[in-house]
């Protein structure tokens, strides 16, 4: 049996599994390679943005509707709902992997939200 993500280091645990994937796939792998520095400040960044989203708290400081904007821009507007579907499909994947429970499905829900909303507000962006 698996275990509901409980705490930070879970969810450091969950960021950390789903990037090294990303990092290595095909399809949407390059975006992240191209434009990511600093992989550790990344990781540590959206670890306290999935911290936040779940347990509440304020570690997280960004705007992640700007940052994909930028990034859709960078890349001229090439980024698609499939990019997006394969980074869901990543997400989902390693969630069922590590954890099982209400918070699991918590993450699972609001990561199919975002993913909408940032993809829709990326694609109203552009001019």
């Amino acid at each position: 049996m698996k275990k509901n993500i409980e705490n930070r280091k879970d969810v450091a645990l969950l960021v950390e599994s789903f990037y090294a994937k990303i990092r290595k796939d095909a399809d949407i792998g390059h975006f992240f390679n191209d434009v990511i520095q600093d992989w550790d400040e990344h990781l540590e960044k959206l670890t306290d943005f999935w911290e936040m989203n779940l347990f509440g708290g304020k570690n997280y400081n960004g705007n992640p509707i700007e940052v994909h904007n930028e990034v859709d821009k960078k890349f001229d507007g090439i980024i698609t709902s499939h990019e997006f579907g394969v980074w869901l499909n990543h997400w989902f994947a390693t969630i069922d992997e590590l954890y099982e429970g209400e918070n699991a499905d918590t993450l699972k829900r609001r990561a199919r939200k975002m993913s909408t909303m940032l993809f829709m507000n990326m694609f109203n962006s552009r001019v």
